[in-house]
């Protein structure tokens, strides 16, 4: 009987709850594995027990992305992780974007402030500034350019924290075509969702978002898996990947490109797609063997 450990984080105000995990506990139960929701800093946990611990819900790691990257090598010496800690690494951090553009996938145009760079803010266009290790939205807001002395204050408040910042055009497209969540399992294609816009005009940069509005099943289109593969092609250790979502939003050109990759702990939305959950349950038990 394989041992599975769905590794998630501690309860908090800022923290969603994931309604998935306890239903994929049971699933993979009566499936004929051992599992349970371990908790990624607890450290009573005996990562080398499990025969595999797959990151589902640590929604806190951009808090504390050192720590977690480091939990992730330790916790990689000792048990299959899933997805490996090189990617965990290689994910963590949105320069990545850099990265798949260098490979020839469609990406939001975006560039990179780090403490001691210029704010070099645009004067022509709206845009957003996000930091580069970040989840749900936070410390993310969409500006004018008659609002730089707001955004000045946002870049400040996040060079004193020693965070690198994103500056991207906003992407109007998602305005109207939203932005469309794929899910992958297994190397598969397991379901799509599309939701509208995070980001409002005027929310401050450091009021929690609604992460997911208007979340709704979708039917991704030929070019939208495209790019999905091709992103997914690029990633350093591509084939030791268990599960990935692309985020894909219609840029200028009205294609679609790649706002973000998630590679660490994406929701997967099996409420919404609850015909997907036996996919992920032989795919977790298939990487146990």
């Amino acid at each position: 009987m394989p041992r599975i450990a769905l590794v998630t984080c501690r309860p908090g105000p800022q923290i969603s709850v994931d309604r998935d995990l306890p239903v994929l506990v049971r699933a993979l139960g009566e499936a004929g594995a051992e599992a349970s929701a371990e908790v990624w800093d607890d450290p009573g946990v005996d990562w080398a027990s499990f025969d595999l611990a797959v990151i589902r819900s640590t929604w806190d790691y951009s808090w504390r992305a050192a720590e977690f990257t480091a939990w992730a090598e330790a916790c990689g010496k000792v048990t299959r992780l899933a997805n490996p800690a090189g990617v965990v690494r290689w994910n963590t951090d949105k320069r990545y974007l850099g990265d798949l553009a260098a490979a020839g996938v469609p990406v939001v145009p975006t560039r990179y402030l780090a403490p001691g760079d210029p704010a070099d803010l645009p004067d022509d266009q709206e845009y957003v500034v996000k930091p580069v290790s970040g989840a749900g939205a936070r410390l993310a807001a969409r500006y004018t350019p008659d609002r730089h002395a707001t955004a000045l204050g946002q870049l400040e408040r996040m060079h004193a924290e020693g965070l690198t910042a994103m500056v991207q055009p906003y992407v109007r497209g998602i305005d109207t075509t939203g932005e469309r969540a794929l899910q992958f399992f297994g190397g598969r294609l397991l379901h799509a969702g599309r939701k509208g816009a995070v980001l409002t005009p005027g929310t401050p940069y450091d009021e929690r978002k609604v992460a997911h509005p208007g979340l709704e099943p979708w039917t991704p289109t030929p070019a939208e898996l495209s790019v999905a593969e091709r992103a997914l092609a690029a990633v350093p250790e591509a084939p030791e990947l268990l599960y990935a979502r692309v985020d894909l939003v219609d840029g200028a050109d009205g294609r679609p490109c790649v706002m973000e990759l998630e590679l660490v702990e994406p929701n997967l939305f099996l409420w919404l797609h609850p015909g997907s959950l036996p996919r992920v349950v032989e795919a977790v038990l298939a990487a146990t063997r």
